[in-house]
């Protein structure tokens, strides 16, 4: 058995403004949406290998709060590119850039709907 590749599925309050959100402050692109024209339900952004869903809250059932615990671990090139936009954009930063025990520079933000994101590179030696 052999696992292919792990989408993050997020639940979130308005998927224009969380794919705007990907698309302005992390420069992913819009893959797909759902319909066609906005009020979206559904969209996917990528960049690279990663691909992130957004998931309208009322049409995936869901009434709880949002955000939560889970929290997605994007390693990519340019850190301090990508925390700069993460600053104009006015992300709310809950752990600035650190260099970490395990080799990796990183830092986490909040998205709109309180997911945590943190961006990590590896230290070059």
């Amino acid at each position: 058995m052999e696992f292919k590749k792990l989408t993050p599925n997020l639940i979130v309050e308005d998927v224009s403004t969380s794919l705007k959100f990907y698309q302005d402050v992390l420069g992913f692109k819009q893959e797909l949406n759902v319909p066609e024209q906005p009020p979206y339900v559904f969209a996917s952004v990528a960049s690279g290998n990663v691909e992130i869903f957004l998931n309208q809250r009322e049409v995936a059932g869901v009434h709880a709060q949002l955000g939560g615990t889970c929290t997605m671990y994007i390693e990519a090139e340019g850190l301090d590119e990508i925390h700069q936009r993460v600053q104009k954009h006015n992300a709310r930063i809950v752990m600035q850039v650190q260099e970490m025990f395990y080799g990796m520079r990183e830092f986490s933000f909040l998205d709109p709907d309180g997911y945590t994101i943190i961006i990590a590179e590896r230290i070059s030696k």
